[in-house]
């Protein structure tokens, strides 16, 4: 293909690959043995392994009108009012950040999903996302997913192939049971609480007793977590949501709204897949015919009683 690729569509070597797929009519998949009969006793078959990334640049992270704002303003005569929790969730300023991460998760999940449809297939099975550093340029992240796509053997085909985290068996286990899987979940929460005098009393006493501040800074953001995914599941149309693995990061940041003081910043991620029910109409019973395999008797049309009559 010439022409750089401007990001629409699949990238040229992932459209080559599934054309080469399709074309020779092989697939590959990261599958086990057991894996691969559960998905055909359920209706499905392999079409091949697909995956999508997204390098993203994060900028505005310095110090100075960056993410990770405590917005703690301090009273003419000290700290004499608790700080709170700066949430993503409630419009903290690293609600801009989650919206560039999911951002990126969606560009990847995206290309993933082209490369799915590409091959015919109606979905994605044990789905793995990744999130890391990339290596060759800072400050810029790399989200990668990668999964097998399956196919149903019907001849119905969904509207958009669905992507989730469950392998061969789990997925099996969902369908036989009347669930669906819709979309693979990245729910996130960042965030910040300045470092108040309370807290730093708490934190420096030689008794045992909880730093209340950080206590609420970990369940907010996990909290937050929690309801982006729930948010996210009710706009796919999902019932619940089955999740994979979570995650939770704490570390110190200089406060730059005072500068010889510190705040404390709290990421949590969540990734799980939406499901949905689905109903099957009620089968018609069958009448069950009983044919007798002996000699054929005629019936009696009175009852023997105690008495012989005639």
């Amino acid at each position: 293909m010439s022409g750089e690729w401007t990001g629409a569509g699949l990238p040229p070597e992932a459209a080559a690959r599934t054309a080469e797929a399709r074309r020779s009519g092989t697939w590959s998949s990261a599958l086990s043995t057991g894996e691969f009969a559960a998905l055909r006793a359920v209706g499905f078959e392999p079409v091949g392994q697909v995956m999508g990334s997204a390098v993203y640049h994060v900028g505005r992270s310095g110090r100075y009108w960056g993410y990770y704002d405590c917005q703690f303003v301090m009273r003419a005569f000290g700290y004499a009012r608790a700080a709170g929790v700066a949430l993503s969730g409630r419009g903290a300023p690293s609600a801009g950040l989650v919206t560039v991460l999911d951002n990126a998760r969606r560009a990847a999940l995206d290309r993933m999903t082209a490369e799915c449809a590409a091959l015919g297939g109606d979905g994605v099975v044990a789905a793995q996302l990744t999130v890391a550093p990339f290596v060759a340029q800072a400050n810029c992240l790399e989200f990668q997913v990668i999964g097998t796509a399956v196919r149903a053997a019907g001849p119905v085909r969904a509207p958009r192939p669905f992507t989730c985290h469950l392998d061969g068996r789990g997925f099996a286990k969902l369908v036989t049971a009347g669930w669906v899987p819709v979309e693979l979940l990245y729910g996130m929460s960042i965030g910040v609480r300045h470092d108040d005098y309370r807290t730093r009393s708490q934190r420096a006493s030689w008794a045992n007793t909880e730093v209340a501040g950080y206590s609420e800074l970990v369940h907010d953001v996990r909290a937050d977590a929690r309801a982006q995914l729930r948010a996210q599941s009710g706009r796919h149309g999902g019932d619940g949501v089955i999740l994979a693995a979570g995650d939770l990061r704490v570390w110190g940041e200089p406060c730059f709204r005072n500068s010889d003081q510190e705040d404390h910043v709290a990421e949590a991620t969540l990734v799980g897949t939406t499901v949905a029910r689905f109903e099957v109409r009620a089968q018609v019973p069958r009448t069950l015919t009983v044919m007798p395999l002996g000699t054929r008797r005629r019936p009696q049309s009175t009852r023997r009683t105690g008495t012989d009559i005639g």
